[in-house]
């Protein structure tokens, strides 16, 4: 993806309450999807496939870190992200912040997100981005996967990038 500016500088607090910044995960490739908690169904489904892709790595995938980053500050709390990454594997890290911590991070990976109001102001659905976004060990965008790609796909798409070594290397 040569060319494409995606992804840089971020202070965000991680699932367990401990401020974290893109130099924390220097020297590991990352999948990075950004979503939320309360979604219904793109994100759980967008994790899932990024944890069945964490296992067919095998070993592999220890040299990946999975990462979700919520883009719903004001529910996503460290301890509801803990109870929710969970769910899908035990190395994915959840990452929120404030609200302008959050805002920074979205700009920076070029993330759309925005709150769809409700008749009821504490539930509402988030509009945003659907793509997993595979960063190399020097936090340079190494490509994309768009929503719908099969684990078996990511696999693969790992692999190559993986294969090549760091983007402009």
């Amino acid at each position: 993806m040569p060319g494409v500016a995606v992804g840089g500088p971020f202070t965000l607090v991680d699932q367990s309450g401990k401020t974290v910044t893109e130099k924390s995960y220097a020297g590991s490739w990352r999948l990075m999807f950004f979503g939320y908690t309360f979604c219904p169904d793109i994100c759980p489904t967008e994790l899932q496939v990024m944890a069945q892709a964490m296992d067919q790595l095998g070993v592999e995938g220890d040299k990946v870190q999975p990462i979700f980053v919520s883009v719903d500050p004001g529910r996503d709390t460290p301890q509801q992200l803990s109870d929710y990454v969970a769910q899908f594997h035990p190395r994915l890290v959840g990452l929120t912040g404030t609200a302008a911590q959050v805002s920074a991070a979205t700009r920076a990976w070029r993330v759309y997100a925005a709150k769809v109001a409700g008749d009821d102001p504490e539930n509402y659905l988030m509009d945003h981005s659907t793509y997993v976004y595979l960063m190399d060990p020097d936090n340079r965008l190494a490509t994309i996967f768009a929503r719908g790609t099969t684990a078996e796909d990511m696999v693969k798409g790992i692999r190559e990038a993986m294969a090549k070594g760091p983007v402009g290397k």
